[in-house]
């Protein structure tokens, strides 16, 4: 059953009004109430250095009304349907402030834990920022102030000014039986409260309660591909982790959030065309050979690529032929000699090795010894790296007989692996 409250805009003298609020009221089992909170990592090209999930859980009651508030302090909001009901009439001056309006929320920053289908896992952490509620009366303000408005109702007026160390943020809704404010609430704030100069009947009501949440999220770079899960529950109730004082009861003791972080990594590794067909020359080209029967120093191609990275990724070669065991090697198929093929890589800018160190000329080899770990500092967009192909002078001197013609050839492939294990 939903029914819509007639209200009146209350404005704190530095804010502005928020026009109107729809309150629905529900009946609700007795169970724990459950939030899903869904975050996710995509490399954007634009933005390579912006290395952070984006909040996709749409915000419900504050900040859904109210955007560019919470959006200055980074705070998104839901709604709890727990309904609170006074169990005691709230009596004028109470000397404690459990006894009338007041509010405690988890407004220090906790951790949780949240695991990949692989066993990684990574830590998160969350605090309550901000809270809110439609507060309803049984009878009219009218009359229990005696003709008075809210801001007679509450010592230093309607909740829209909030009691340190809770902060206002100039909004309100007011009607004759129901008020809509919300608090933003600092770092490890405590108790806030409000003492009521008027006697407030049973049947005060929250009918609901919003808070507003912040999220620390896991740097998504260091993260394997797919999704994050993990859960933390509050306790809600007198003296628990949503404390609205010991008169103001829910009919459900837990709130309990759901997180899912979705990770999805780019590695992508672009050749140019022809550039998987490697020719190794001498420097300056095969002319002192042919001419001058000078042997070359060493032969070598160093081959360009341009590569997209946002996840950690490893490296390896893969060889048709291999003498030694860890390094490639080209093949005369007539004579059967076989020479070793140095192969080694130098990433883009960016790119790190585990020991946080630039890769410049680093050997590749078939076990992956020395190429285990690869992470980029930030987003990779299409950045030239190079891979080296040498034959050095002493091989180069066995391969080259006078009046004997040879050809070597050999597949080596080079292996980006993001599968990190």
């Amino acid at each position: 059953m939903k029914r819509l409250l007639k209200k009146r805009s209350v404005r704190a003298r530095n804010g502005f009004v928020l026009t109107s609020l729809l309150c629905a009221v529900f009946s609700m089992p007795a169970e724990a109430v459950v939030a899903e909170i869904t975050a996710e990592f995509v490399p954007d090209s634009a933005k390579p250095q912006n290395n952070k999930f984006v909040n996709k859980t749409p915000s419900e009651g504050f900040c859904r009304q109210v955007p560019e508030t919470c959006a200055r302090y980074q705070l998104f909001s839901l709604v709890a349907p727990i309904l609170f009901t006074a169990n005691a009439p709230i009596l004028a001056n109470h000397a404690d402030p459990r006894q009338g309006g007041m509010a405690r929320v988890p407004s220090e920053w906790r951790e949780v834990r949240v695991t990949h289908e692989s066993g990684d896992s990574k830590v998160l952490s969350i605090r309550i920022g901000g809270i809110g509620h439609e507060a309803s009366i049984p009878r009219p303000i009218t009359d229990i102030t005696g003709g008075g408005w809210w801001d007679q109702m509450w010592q230093g007026g309607g909740w829209v000014y909030a009691p340190a160390p809770c902060l206002g943020v100039g909004n309100a809704t007011a009607g004759p039986v129901g008020y809509n404010s919300f608090w933003r609430v600092p770092v490890g704030a405590g108790v806030c409260s409000k003492k009521a100069l008027f006697d407030i009947p049973m049947s005060f009501k929250y009918l609901y309660f919003v808070y507003a949440y912040e999220l620390r999220t896991p740097d998504p770079l260091n993260m394997a591909a797919g999704k994050y899960t993990g859960s933390i529950t509050y306790m809600v109730g007198p003296r628990q982790d949503f404390d609205m004082g010991d008169v103001m009861i829910p009919n459900d003791n837990q709130l309990t959030l759901n997180f899912s972080l979705d990770v999805r990594h780019t590695l992508k590794v672009e050749i140019p065309p022809g550039g998987n067909r490697i020719e190794l020359v001498p420097q300056g080209g095969w002319q002192a050979w042919l001419t001058q029967g000078r042997k070359p120093t060493r032969l070598f191609r160093d081959q360009t690529f341009n590569l997209s990275s946002s996840s950690r990724f490893k490296m390896s070669l893969d060889c048709q032929y291999s003498e030694d065991g860890n390094r490639c090697s080209v093949r005369d198929p007539v004579s059967g000699h076989v020479v070793p093929l140095d192969v080694s890589l130098t990433l883009p800018s960016g790119l790190v090795d585990a020991a946080d160190q630039p890769v410049s000329r680093r050997p590749l080899r078939r076990d992956g010894m020395g190429t285990e770990l690869f992470q980029p500092r930030f987003y990779v967009d299409r950045k030239p790296g190079t891979l080296h192909f040498e034959i050095t002078q002493d091989q180069v001197g066995e391969m080259l007989k006078p009046g004997v013609a040879r050809t070597y050839s050999g597949t080596v492939t080079v292996i980006w692996d993001s599968e990190m294990g």
